[in-house]
């Protein structure tokens, strides 16, 4: 069962398979939010398209506050027999006595697939499939879920049978329930402590009976409050999002455990389960459904396209040459291509392959983003930061709901440091759309850094650091939390000594024998990609809000400038400096390694963006 449930693992460790036959007469139906791809027919594409949609409104009927609709539309690809089925599926699945699967989800930041088999057999063929929907439609809004209430959902959705006038929610499941009468349950309060790094969770045997127990207790759960018109479950959900701990608010939801593990032992072994009913509330106007026939180079590219998520890259590589050989001109070969040469790093061949795609049309929003962002990496002319603005425009027109092309488009207009407002409202939309991306608030914070607003980035980095979670993210946070601290607390003190006198400021000035008035400098347009060197900070020079240094190496001596010393990204290697940091002052004479970039103007000094101080 183990190897059942975590499908969605093992689709990104799969190798390359055998060559692909190209199967005949493909047609699309396009409902409003399922594309279906099928080489059946009509009726049962429809019927496919019907099942999804009705799902999607089980969901919306249970959950009505979650946004259930995720922001890459999800394909389902229909295949009439195993055959088929098995040119696509995973690789691990292909060899002798593996499990046979009926379908499967496959999830990945900028694609949603289903892959099913129209011949599948069992009372519930696309149990995985719905597994895996219910995860996809619950995990962005429910991540303070516990593990076993996570997949005891998962479980008690996946058996959903949809019917002509009804749909029925919690059918048991015979494995489970023979497994469940075979072995002693686990504690509840070690299934409540269940998590990603339990044996519980990775280890076969037991990992059955955590499946299983987590399914029971959901199933339970739901059933004694629908007879006893109680809310329990949602009670004890609502203590987990005030991050309560799960054996904690257990026993302040459920009561006494002990009790409840003797009524969860009788539960799993009485003869016969209550569901739940949906009545015909769930049925779709099918009038609205569009078909078309879709053209053999068109179904190939789809497949392809599934393949190369799927991990199968010598028959997505393939087939993708086959589809290119018969309509050089088509978009979604170009797209997979580019996809294909943005996994393997060949970032050039990636740029040129999404480049493509977006001349040929305008209506791939994952083209014009890959495009955008990949081109972010190695800055350009203005002609090309004008195609790189525009593809992210057009992307965040055709896609509304996909966060990366707002978050591209307020790091691309802060870098330049223009329309910084537009900047800051564009970031805030790829925050609320993907709330947890923790990098999205920090790029938040570094846009207001540059409209010299510290304090509204230090609000925007706390609330940052309790979400993140990996080590990584937690360092990130706090080095440009200790950033932003610095340039508030430097503004402050600029401000200040703006209140000085004049001719204090002349005095000031005279003291300093070496100090001279910083050139002006025109517009600075950055070209290549961002470089690093590592020396000892040298003649530290600053005029109102601008800084000259140089950085003296066994390399060479590079002198760097920066039209804004507030916007440096300060941060210390295994120290922490003093709070009251001067950058004008302090830095002379430090060890340190800096960031920077070079200049399109040959003449003009490369411009400085940061600084780790070293011991």
């Amino acid at each position: 069962m183990l190897k059942r449930i975590l499908l969605f693992a093992v689709l990104f460790s799969a190798a390359a398979a055998g060559a692909h036959e190209k199967p005949e007469n493909w047609l699309q139906v396009r409902s409003e939010h399922f594309i279906v791809a099928t080489n059946s027919s009509e009726k049962q594409a429809r019927r496919v398209a019907d099942q999804f949609e009705r799902m999607r409104l089980v969901f919306h009927q249970q959950f009505p506050k979650l946004p259930i609709d995720p922001p890459a539309p999800i394909i389902v690809l229909a295949l009439k027999d195993e055959k088929d089925f098995r040119a696509l599926e995973p690789e691990a699945y292909l060899a002798k006595g593996q499990v046979k699967l009926g379908g499967l989800f496959l999830h990945a930041p900028d694609k949603n697939y289903i892959l099913m088999r129209l011949d599948a057999q069992g009372e519930h063929p696309y149990e995985i499939i719905y597994h895996e929907y219910t995860h996809l439609l619950l995990g962005k809004s429910m991540e303070w879920l516990p593990l076993w209430l996570n997949e005891g959902l998962a479980e008690f959705y996946q058996n959903t049978d949809i019917r002509e006038k009804e749909v029925l929610l919690g059918e048991p499941s015979a494995e489970n329930l023979q497994l469940l009468r075979q072995q002693t349950l686990m504690p509840l309060a070690t299934l409540f402590k269940v998590d990603e790094n339990s044996p519980y969770y990775h280890e076969e045997n037991k990992g059955s009976i955590f499946y299983a127990e987590s399914w029971a207790l959901t199933h339970y759960l739901q059933i004694t409050d629908a007879k006893q018109r109680t809310h329990k479950l949602t009670d004890y959900a609502d203590l987990l999002a005030q991050k309560t701990d799960p054996v904690e608010a257990a026993h302040r939801t459920f009561g006494d455990l002990q009790q409840l593990q003797r009524a969860l032992e009788s539960y799993v072994r009485q003869a016969a389960f209550l569901v739940f009913k949906v009545p015909g509330a769930t049925e779709i106007d099918e009038s609205k459904f569009q078909v078309q026939p879709l053209p053999m180079s068109q179904s190939e590219a789809i497949r392809a396209d599934f393949l190369a998520y799927n991990q199968r890259i010598p028959d997505a590589q393939a087939l993708l040459d086959q589809t290119l050989k018969d309509d050089p001109n088509n978009v979604l070969a170009h797209e997979t291509m580019g996809y294909l040469a943005f996994r393997a790093g060949h970032l050039d061949d990636a740029k040129k392959w999404y480049g493509e795609a977006v001349q040929l049309d305008s209506h791939s929003y994952l083209a014009h983003y890959y495009f955008a962002a990949i081109s972010m990496n190695n800055p350009g002319s203005s002609a090309d930061d004008a195609r790189v603005e525009n593809s992210l425009r057009e992307s965040i027109k055709l896609n509304p709901q996909f966060a990366p092309s707002f978050d591209r488009l307020a790091v691309f207009l802060a870098v330049r440091r223009r329309n910084l407002d537009e900047a800051h409202t564009v970031g805030l939309t790829a925050v609320s759309l993907e709330p947890d991306n923790v990098g999205y608030r920090i790029n938040v914070a570094n846009v207001l850094m540059n409209m010299k607003r510290p304090d509204a980035a230090i609000q925007v980095l706390q609330a940052a650091a309790k979400l993140a979670k990996t080590p990584q993210e937690i360092a990130q946070v706090n080095n440009f939390l200790m950033s932003a601290q610095a340039f508030d607390s430097a503004q402050q003190k600029v401000a200040e000594m703006q209140k000085e006198t004049a001719e204090e400021q002349q005095e000031m000035d005279s003291d300093d024998d070496t100090a001279t008035d910083l050139i002006h400098r025109p517009a600075f347009v950055p070209k290549g990609p961002h470089l690093f060197l590592v020396g000892v900070l040298k003649d530290v020079r600053c005029h109102t809000s601008e800084m000259d240094l140089t950085v003296t190496s066994e390399l060479k001596n590079l002198s760097l400038h920066a039209d804004d010393y507030y916007q440096i990204r300060f941060t210390a290697l295994n120290f922490t400096p003093s709070e009251d940091l001067n950058p004008c002052k302090d830095l002379e004479g430090r060890p340190a390694k800096v960031e920077y970039v070079e200049s399109a103007d040959p003449s003009a000094s490369p411009h400085l963006l940061a600084i780790e101080l070293h011991k």
